[in-house]
């Protein structure tokens, strides 16, 4: 019987499901046709196989060849199914046997010399190739990525004659045993570099511990940039299973995969010309944007009012969600999209509003109309707002008198404190939801008489009574306390100060 069939993935989103390639060489006129929605890059694979094959020192068939790729009607992309493609025509052909193919999936591009090129996306292939529990040979310059996985069984290879002489029984392909990763290399910024700024680096503190979005306000030059930038040297590595799925994103991504720093959160810092599509993700064949490749990181929006009102009005449902669902007329594509907000923003138009010297001349008008660009329901989804103010030039000169604190020892606090969230909750204090809140978060008589004070003093909504919730948690558990008690309430209420009406 002429009819081959091989294992090989697609790409949907972050998944990568799987996609039969079957092939049937009969008599008839010489004719290539390959069904199964494939698109141009997959159509032009006819000519690409053909070329490695003959290269390979095979025979090319002189028959009519159909390869269906299955299921139907998943679209097909790209060049990843060009290796599949050709053992497919080399088995039904009978020039490599057919029975071993099934143990395996393949993945990888063909030039015409038959040598194999890397694809995009080999982080999820090999998941799913581990959980069908099959043997995946795929190009050698994806095998360390694909190694992230767990006992993944990998097969690298170099060319389409390898290959072949591993189904044949010839010469086998190595497994490929992954090297120890080298330990990270040390970050060159430190919290240390910022001189004083106490009260904003204790916000900072506060924010890693419990994953709280932030927005700081203050005049160009205070720092924050150079604050932001610092957070993720606070944080605590990911885990397994969130740097899988961060590294699944950014391997399917135009950015690709650092495998040396995979189980650092990411730091994603957008320019504000950026346009919706670039920020959620986007495209014909939609791709993540950069909410989704900050997932189980930081998105950092710089000069938050300079960007498009639009554009930051779809931060809205992921901040809530932590997922966004790209539609498109042909397909849809969910990305995961768990990321923290860290915003700054100037005080008015000019940067230099309450300027000792004096230098502002925007008027109220301006400020608001300025402000106005964040709109309320986005800046209620913010836990904490910091203003950042200018240090004085004896501490910008000598440093602060009581020492600056180092990366090292603020996250050493952050990672104790979010141990105790974790153990307590199973997850961060910010992913809480409204019913976590009740049993997690109790407050005394005394401490819920000041929250509605201050609900009912400053205008605060539902939304932020919870979130005022949230961050008292955390900062109770960074004091070690199993209650929530008066200062650390009085605390989280202070922070709320952009979204107040009086």
């Amino acid at each position: 019987m002429s009819l081959a069939i091989v294992y090989s993935r697609g790409r949907s989103g972050i998944d990568a499901p799987l996609v039969t390639v079957e092939v049937h060489v009969t008599n008839g006129l010489p004719q290539l046709s390959i069904v199964g929605l494939p698109e141009t890059a997959v159509k032009e694979s006819k000519d690409r196989v053909r070329g490695a094959i003959i290269n390979s020192h095979f025979e090319f068939p002189i028959q009519r060849i159909t390869i269906n790729l299955a299921p139907a009607d998943l679209p097909k992309e790209g060049g990843r199914f060009d290796l599949a493609i050709a053992l497919g025509i080399l088995a039904a052909s009978d020039q490599i046997p057919k029975k071993t193919l099934a143990n395996y999936e393949c993945v990888g591009e063909l030039s015409l010399s038959g040598e194999l090129r890397s694809i995009v996306g080999a982080l999820p292939v090999a998941i799913h190739s581990r959980d069908a529990k099959r043997m995946l040979i795929l190009p050698t310059e994806n095998a360390a990525e694909a190694a992230l996985v767990e006992q993944a069984e990998l097969l690298p290879a170099s060319s389409l004659l390898e290959v072949c002489a591993h189904i044949s029984g010839q010469k086998s392909l190595n497994t490929y045993l992954p090297e120890q990763l080298k330990n990270k290399p040390k970050t060159a910024i430190d919290f240390s570099d910022v001189q004083g700024q106490f009260h904003v680096k204790r916000a900072f503190e506060i924010a890693a511990t419990g994953a709280h979005n932030l927005i700081m306000l203050g005049p160009p030059g205070t720092g924050k940039s150079m604050l932001a930038s610092r957070l993720p040297t606070i944080m605590p590595e990911l885990s397994e299973q969130q740097a899988q799925e961060t590294a699944a994103i950014a391997s399917i991504s135009d950015k690709g995969l650092d495998i040396d720093n995979w189980l650092r959160p990411p730091f994603r810092a957008p320019h504000h010309t950026a346009s919706a599509a670039a920020l959620v993700g986007g495209g014909s064949n939609p791709k993540p944007g950069e909410i989704s490749l900050a997932h189980n990181g930081t998105l950092f929006l710089d000069e938050l009012p300079e960007f498009d009102r639009k554009v930051l009005e779809v931060l809205r449902e992921p901040l809530e969600t932590g997922h966004i669902t790209i539609s498109r007329a042909s397909r849809q594509a969910d990305f995961p999209a768990k990321f923290q907000l860290i915003a700054a923003m100037n005080p008015c138009p000019c940067g230099y509003q309450g300027d000792p010297s004096g230098r502002c001349h925007c008027t109220e008008e301006q400020v608001a109309k300025y402000r106005a660009k964040i709109s309320g329901p986005l800046l209620d989804r913010i836990d904490m707002h910091l203003e950042v103010p200018r240090v004085s030039h004896e501490v910008l000169r000598n440093g602060s008198t009581e020492g600056e604190e180092s990366s090292a020892k603020i996250r050493s606090r952050v990672v104790t404190a979010q141990k105790r969230a974790i153990a307590r909750c199973g997850k961060v204090n910010a992913a809480l939801t409204a019913v976590e809140v009740k049993q997690y978060c109790p407050l005394s008589e005394q401490g819920h008489q000041i929250l509605e004070q201050a609900m009912d003093q400053f205008g605060l909504s539902h939304r932020a009574y919870h979130r005022i919730l949230k961050l008292a948690r955390t900062i109770a558990d960074l004091a070690h306390s199993e209650q929530i008690e008066i200062p650390h309430l009085s605390e989280a209420i202070a922070y709320r100060k952009l979204d107040r009406s009086k």
